[in-house]
């Protein structure tokens, strides 16, 4: 398997996941596979895992209780405080964050507040 058949399967099976909340679209914005709601983004993949945005304190949370969080820099770029990457080795395991994919669209939706 090539690595561009094997990142296709493992945007497919992330497109699952976050393809069926609603109002989510997909797109390609500077080289990433981008999920927007209300023309805004909330999720992308980046290397080996998803960036999501939610707010801060829950973004600072996470990178301190979950051993697969780390802060968001897509191509190396500094990270914010509401920005951050969920790395899982099987992308169909992201199926467990559907939560944490449900609250970044809220927000995300609801304008960043």
């Amino acid at each position: 398997m090539t690595t561009d058949s094997s990142d296709a399967a493992r945007k497919a099976q992330i497109d699952a996941v976050l393809l069926k909340l609603p109002g989510v679209s997909t797109r390609k914005i500077k080289n990433l596979d981008a999920y927007f709601v209300a023309d805004r983004m909330f999720a992308c993949i980046s290397g080996r895992g998803v960036g999501l945005r939610l707010p801060a304190s829950t973004a600072t949370e996470l990178q301190f209780s979950r051993g697969d969080v780390v802060p968001f820099q897509p191509g190396g770029i500094g990270s914010t405080r509401e920005w951050i990457q969920i790395d899982r080795a099987e992308a169909a395991d992201y199926e467990k964050d559907l939560e944490l994919f449900r609250a970044s669209l809220e927000f995300v939706k609801g304008g960043g507040r």
